[in-house]
């Protein structure tokens, strides 16, 4: 397993319907995305900035990605979602959400 962490703004104009879809993300999406092997896929919001976090249980996430990209469901969620976002400062070109570099986690046994 390998965790993910990404960003993204999200255009302030959008705020109130980026979180009201989320609430009710489309079956079909979600279905892909477990398929895909993403797991324990959250999204957090804070003045203006996205940051997502995932884990991924497979063994090709650039396969596993295309296969995500290629799913039509997928493609029309996207085309609502990412019209709602703008990649951040230091993107790369055609990049929407920007990876972030782990610097740390912490796995410890449940204290108390």
């Amino acid at each position: 397993m390998q965790r993910y962490g990404q960003v993204i703004k999200l255009r302030a104009a959008d705020e109130e319907e980026y979180i009201r879809i989320h609430a009710a993300v489309w079956p079909a999406v979600l279905k892909t995305i477990a398929e895909c092997g993403i797991r324990n896929y959250s999204i957090y919001l804070r003045d203006g900035f996205l940051f997502a976090y995932f884990e991924y249980h497979g063994t090709d996430l650039a396969a596993d990605m295309r296969k995500m990209a290629a799913d039509p469901e997928t493609q029309r969620w996207w085309k609502i979602t990412d019209a709602m976002q703008q990649p951040v400062e230091g993107a790369a070109p055609g990049q929407m959400w920007a990876p972030m570099n782990e610097v740390f986690h912490f796995d410890g046994p449940a204290v108390g």
